[in-house]
């Protein structure tokens, strides 16, 4: 199967293809727009940087075959992703050979390590391991995490159910000290913000995680007393408008709303601004992240459908728009995890086994956390998008001052910033980096002052920065888009995500009040 791949890069050698006239691949299964497709270990050849000089009108054809061979990426015809008509390989194979490699992958990099990969004995054993440099995408595959369970990567019928595990969490020696700082600071009276920002910026320890997120977002406040009075106001406010409004999906005027919801929430794997709300929902929902077992669950689809719903109805001159649907999956992993223990991007667990009043509780708290998130970043996503746009500009002035070198080199192959920081602003880096290190990364954006907009412009220059040797060593415009919209992130942690931040703040620290230092030259 990925000779397949392979063939459809290396063909019809004397002209440089990016993939074969008509075919499907963008959209279908190459894991081009987003990392939760299967990772793939060949890329293209870029012997072809050694050809003579192509004129400028040329590398700019090359740009728009691109970007119309793309094209399905950014509508909602794209659903041959699973459907895959002009290949012919059935999806359980798919996803069998990228376990394989997944597989691989993590035995590398344990061997490079000096451990031993605990998932060996699903590897062949013949097999020879060279050392990895696993910050090189050649053998790093995709970035975002591969979001697979130990199955063949796609929830079915078939896939075993990993039962509840209700949270009663064994705390590390280590982490006793932090916690009880946590809690001593949680039961004052009244709670000094300050305090709770400063012990929370490197991170907060999985047991208080919910407590404090809720505090932080602004949607507990920071009394004692006041915030179960505040939670069962705010809570029963929340299933008040889910009585008032969200039958009104069925209505003509919103149904292109709840369509393209419903689209999202089953892949969550394009982006796209359009005022058409109820069919958007009613489109995202089957979509949202199809490697996570736990999502394709009907009351998980169910949930956020009603979330992304009620915000939109409630935010008219945005309403609904494609990307949005990851902003909640955060906060619901963290509320979820307040009352079960499982792993969820690897575990296939049953979310019916958890009380209802339970779940309830999980999408009211998502609900008002993301809308305090939403608040602060509005402008990303009302007409035009004019908050993503200014982001995107001021990231390529100050990539064009810490990084010279790199700004000239994606200058020359004709690679605009929009192309591919666009994502990183309309999602947040959710899709770049797996699911445990997003939450990780908004441990900090919580406590930094407009984290999620203006802090986040020097995470995504220092995230740039980190790949910068990997990009300067691609030579062509496809070598440089395949490595910029598959970085290798899936093997990151928290230490990986400690470095970028320490990086981003010390970005901030030079250029935030001196605006002046990255303007255009």
């Amino acid at each position: 199967m990925m000779a397949t791949f392979s063939n459809i890069h290396s063909k019809d050698g004397s002209k440089a293809r990016f993939w074969k006239k008509e075919s499907k691949v963008p959209g279908s299964i190459t894991p081009v727009y987003g990392a939760q497709h299967p990772p793939k270990l060949d890329t293209p050849s870029s012997s072809n940087s050694t050809s003579p000089k192509k004129s400028r009108h040329r590398e700019k054809d090359s740009f728009e075959a691109f970007e119309s061979k793309t094209e399905d990426a950014w509508d909602d015809g794209d659903d041959d992703m699973f459907l895959m008509p002009n290949m012919k390989m059935s999806l359980k194979d798919v996803h069998s050979t990228a376990m394989e490699v997944i597989n691989n992958h993590s035995l590398r990099v344990q061997t490079a390590n000096g451990t031993e990969d605990r998932n060996a004995a699903d590897i062949h054993t013949g097999d020879a391991v060279p050392p990895l440099n696993p910050h090189h995408h050649r053998l790093g595959g995709p970035g975002m995490g591969v979001r697979m369970n130990s199955g063949n990567g796609t929830p079915n019928s078939n896939t075993k159910i990993t039962p509840l595990r209700f949270a009663n969490m064994p705390v590390p020696d280590r982490e006793v000290a932090k916690i009880e700082k946590f809690e001593s600071l949680l039961s004052q009276n009244n709670l000094d913000l300050g305090d709770l920002r400063k012990l929370s910026w490197s991170g907060i320890p999985k047991q208080v995680r919910p407590t404090c997120w809720k505090i932080l977002s602004g949607y507990l406040p920071a009394s004692l007393d006041r915030r179960q009075p505040t939670l069962e106001r705010k809570r029963k406010e929340y299933f008040s408008f889910i009585d008032q409004y969200f039958d009104t999906r069925h209505q003509e005027i919103h149904q292109d709303t709840f369509r393209q919801i419903e689209k999202d929430i089953n892949r969550m794997e394009r982006f796209i601004a359009e005022n058409s709300w109820v069919s958007q929902i009613h489109i995202d929902i089957p979509r949202m992240n199809p490697l996570i077992p736990i999502f394709q669950q009907p009351v998980v689809q169910e949930l956020f459908e009603r979330i992304l719903y009620i915000w939109a109805i409630r935010h008219p001159a945005s309403g609904y728009v494609q990307g949005i649907n990851d902003l909640v999956t955060p906060f619901f992993v963290v509320f979820l995890s307040q009352y079960i223990d499982n792993d969820i991007e690897l575990d296939n667990c049953d979310l019916t086994q958890l009380p209802k009043e339970r779940l309830e509780t999980i999408e009211a708290d998502s609900f008002w956390c993301m809308s305090k998130l939403l608040d602060g970043i509005q402008d990303n996503y009302t007409f035009a998008q004019p908050g993503i746009q200014k982001k995107v500009n001021e990231l390529k002035n100050l990539i064009k001052r810490i990084d010279v070198d790199l700004h000239n080199h994606l200058e020359r192959q004709n690679v605009e910033f929009l192309q591919f920081s666009f994502r990183w602003m309309n999602n947040l880096l959710t899709r770049e980096l797996p699911l445990r290190c997003t939450i990780r990364l908004w441990d900090t954006y919580l406590c930094e002052p407009d984290g999620f907009a203006s802090f986040h412009l020097y995470v995504c220059a220092a995230f740039l920065s980190r790949f910068s040797a990997d990009l300067k060593r691609e030579k062509d415009f496809q070598g440089l888009m395949l490595l910029l919209q598959n970085l290798p992130t899936h093997h990151w942690g928290n230490e990986e995500i400690g470095l970028m931040l320490a990086e981003a703040y010390k970005l901030k620290y030079m250029f935030a009040d001196a605006p002046s230092h990255v303007k255009k030259r």
